[in-house]
């Protein structure tokens, strides 16, 4: 007995030092991958240049911000947390959500994620703007209707349930003029009196930036990508600062355009590993592939070529790609558009043109490689809500659903045939479309089919209409009855901001025209044909 009690004994000891022994080894493995991974990051020293070596720009005193800034050093997973989709090898189709304007309810977007799945998309891209709930110094950018905490978690977990990669979009260096209205980042603007563009050489403008892309990042922990957007840099070079740069670095605007983004790409990289970066790629159209190729950003992040209109052919496009080859880039991806490129107060979705504008970018992906040795990662299907922070709406999201379902599918299939349209039909149910009119017949089941419909009779009859017949009493109770109608829909899918102003862009300057001659009818019927009192 005590022999098999003292065999026990040693066994268990023999046990205790095999675990022990495999945690060392875990322990050292763990060590060595660590450095070979600091190793990765600062090896290209020429490109990142040492934290001594960083040029000090001289420039207005720096306004003290003392912003937080998120270290992040790993991935980390919740209990239950899905494990983030490998999408290395997958030709990513994101929908581009822009939240700038007529920002869509939680509860919309319950129902238009799985349509988005069904038919093609495998990724969204969400331009957040104000709509992100910026906390503690930041919180003076979020807008009174800006989603929760609770309701950017809930959408990420309605991306997971319906197979979509969810990129976040912040915008780093132009269209930042929700930033730059506030009076207490006015110091931060390249040209004193536009708020589109940052200053890059105030110290400030990295702080912020920093602190904005953590507090995005860390409510984005699931997401592979992130979107740095940097197109459209209006007015860049105009500051003083900007031109005192230039005028001791030979008036390169490209070269400072690209400093910046390096310092971006250096936060991001550095403070949160494995996250793949992209970004709009018209400011690098006009830099020389001297600039890029000495700039090394091409390690860091793959551009977005953007290109929007119908007619095109993949050689317009093919001085580009043979460009960001030459400057070291590996990867690119495209961008078309679904909706929001054919006027700034555009109502109703062009159906031929966007269409068009995809069969132009599958040329252009069936003729890679030809056209140049990069590999094709993915396309953002663009739909825009406003051209910029200060414009007016364009087409609504469920306006714009026809296209986008026509766009996806014609990407899918490779080509819009018969059979394509009737599975476009057949999935939000319509019973026929004509292209060049740009409408579709039949009741339609998909989220917002009620909008689509009377925004159609806003688009179509609602002007016409009233010219035609001020005078006509029925007619004012007929379009204030369906107006009441359409406010309760757009409210059960917008927030009260964007019905306001939809209604005030749309509806109210012609409807005020009927009310007043309705209004003086009823003056005159009252008088009965005797003259006012003067």
């Amino acid at each position: 007995m005590a022999f098999q009690r003292s065999h026990r004994l040693n066994l268990l000891r023999l046990i205790v030092l095999l675990l022990v022994a495999l945690a060392g080894i875990k322990f050292l493995f763990r060590d060595s991958f660590t450095l070979e991974l600091h190793k990765h990051v600062s090896k290209d020293s020429g490109f990142w240049g040492d934290t001594g070596d960083i040029d000090q720009d001289t420039g207005p005193q720096s306004q003290a911000l003392e912003l937080p800034v998120v270290k992040i050093t790993a991935p980390r997973q919740e209990p239950g947390q899905q494990v983030p989709r490998d999408t290395s090898t997958t030709e990513m189709r994101l929908v581009h959500l822009d939240l700038k304007g007529a920002a869509p309810r939680i509860s919309y977007l319950e129902q238009v994620f799985p349509l988005l799945s069904q038919l093609g998309a495998n990724g969204i891209l969400i331009e957040y703007e104000d709509m992100f709930p910026f906390k503690g110094e930041l919180e003076i950018l979020k807008s009174p209707y800006a989603y929760s905490e609770k309701d950017i978690e809930r959408i990420q977990q309605l991306a997971d349930l319906h197979k979509l990669e969810v990129v976040p979009l912040v915008q780093t260096f132009g269209h930042v003029e929700f930033i730059l209205k506030h009076e207490k980042y006015q110091h931060l603007r390249e040209v004193e009196r536009f708020p589109n563009s940052f200053n890059p050489h105030v110290p400030d403008t990295l702080a912020l930036l920093k602190s904005i892309l953590s507090q995005v990042i860390e409510k984005h922990r699931r997401s592979t990508w992130i979107h740095i957007g940097a197109d459209e840099v209006f007015h860049l070079g105009e500051g003083m600062d900007s031109k005192n740069w230039m005028s001791h670095n030979k008036g390169d605007m490209g070269t400072m355009y690209l400093k910046h983004i390096k310092e971006v790409l250096s936060f991001i990289t550095t403070q949160f590993w494995g996250l793949r970066v992209l970004m709009w790629d018209d400011m690098l159209r006009k830099i020389s592939v001297g600039a890029l190729q000495e700039s090394g950003i091409a390690k860091h992040v793959s551009p977005v070529v953007w290109f929007y209109a119908p007619d095109f052919e993949a050689e317009q496009i093919g001085p580009f790609l043979t460009k960001y080859v030459e400057s070291g880039f590996e990867a690119v991806w495209f961008a078309s558009a679904f909706k929001g490129t054919t006027g700034p107060a555009q109502t109703w979705t062009p159906l031929s043109y966007h269409l068009k504008n995809h069969l132009s970018w599958l040329k252009v992906m069936q003729s890679l490689p030809r056209l140049a040795p990069l590999r094709f990662q993915g396309i953002v299907l663009t739909g825009w809500q406003r051209y910029d922070h200060y414009s007016v709406l364009c087409e609504l999201l469920p306006v714009g659903i026809p296209s986008l379902a026509i766009c996806l599918q014609t990407l899918v299939n490779g080509g819009f045939t018969e059979e394509t349209k009737r599975k476009v039909l057949d999935t939000l149910g319509f019973q026929s479309m004509q292209l060049e009119q740009s409408t579709c017949e039949g009741r339609g089941v998909f989220p917002g089919a009620e909008i689509y419909h009377m925004v159609e009779q806003v688009n179509g009859h609602l002007k016409e209409s009233i010219l035609k017949a001020l005078e006509e009493e029925r007619l004012h109770e007929d379009w204030e009855s369906f107006v009441r109608d359409l406010r309760t829909h757009l409210e059960r899918v917008y927030f009260p901001d964007m019905v306001e102003e939809w209604m005030e862009e749309n509806i109210n300057p012609y409807l005020d025209q009927l009310r007043d001659l309705v209004r003086d009818y009823r003056a005159i019927i009252r008088l009965n044909a005797r003259p006012k009192v003067m």
